[in-house]
């Protein structure tokens, strides 16, 4: 089952023209349905915001707040008696036209899976030679620039890596290839800005909130490479799990996550 502009099918025809598919004229999120309840919700719609604001589009009804985008998604889970679902929301423009938009109606597609969470350890990861990360007004959210995430993971294939990690053009860590990076060194978090062009992943907001709670010295910037390869733990965080790095290159790490976090873990489910 899908929910095609909040129709629940059991296939979906997209209409055409779909400026989505012609132009990615829109966004996509990645959302997680345990225990009856989405996690991370209000972050996810934040960001759902923010990302229509900067592509000039309108959030449906349907996905309007956080308590309905979470009512309108537990339909989906159900209707594919998923328990435990991995969602992706997708969502377009709305209209034909060319570069110029029409209009500012949005479309939308839900489509369920399997969630199987996998919070294992990443025994090898290194940094990316044939890609990087491209800041712009919308590398904060998913969807434009996707195309960069699928060739970090060919590559992170070719070279057998279980983690690939991406920097921008001027060599500032920037994110993994499906999560935010984070490292601890002499007991402060430090994690790439946004200026780096990573994702402003749910995840990485809410483990900042968690760690500045815990009193934990938070540091957001522009890092080098070498930052990273010197940190004593270094981890990674999406919607899905949290994941602690053994292994970049060379340089290993502690394998245990920090004290902040391990005492969190219970809270963080949301």
């Amino acid at each position: 089952m899908v929910l095609l502009n909040n129709a629940l099918l059991p296939a979906a025809t997209l209409p055409l023209p779909n400026r989505g598919l012609a132009f990615g004229d829109g966004f996509f999120e990645t959302l997680v349905y345990v225990h009856g309840r989405l996690r991370l919700a209000p972050d996810h719609h934040a960001r759902m915001q923010q990302a229509a604001a900067a592509l000039y589009l309108t959030l449906p009804a349907a996905l309007a707040t956080p308590e309905v985008l979470e009512a309108t998604l537990a339909r989906l889970a159900v209707a594919n008696q998923l328990p435990a679902a991995r969602l992706r929301l997708q969502l377009w423009r709305a209209g034909g036209g060319r570069y110029t938009p029409t209009t500012d109606v949005t479309e939308w597609l839900a489509t369920a899976e399997a969630f199987v969470p996998d919070d294992t350890a990443i025994d090898k990861a290194d940094f990316a030679q044939e890609s990087h990360s491209i800041p712009s007004p919308l590398s904060f959210c998913k969807g434009p620039q996707a195309w960069l995430y699928v060739r970090a993971a060919h590559e992170r294939q070719r070279r057998g890596l279980d983690e690939i990690l991406l920097c921008d053009a001027a060599g500032h860590v920037a994110e993994a290839g499906a999560a935010a990076i984070f490292w601890m060194k002499d007991g402060a978090l430090f994690t790439p800005a946004l200026a780096s062009g990573c994702v402003a992943g749910v995840r990485r907001a809410q483990l900042l909130r968690t760690a500045r709670a815990a009193g934990v010295d938070c540091y957001e910037g522009l890092f080098r490479q070498e930052a990273l390869l010197a940190a004593d733990a270094v981890f990674t965080a999406n919607v899905a799990a949290i994941r602690v790095v053994r292994r970049v290159g060379t340089a290993t790490f502690s394998p245990s996550l920090p004290p902040f976090l391990t005492a969190a873990q219970t809270d963080m489910k949301w």
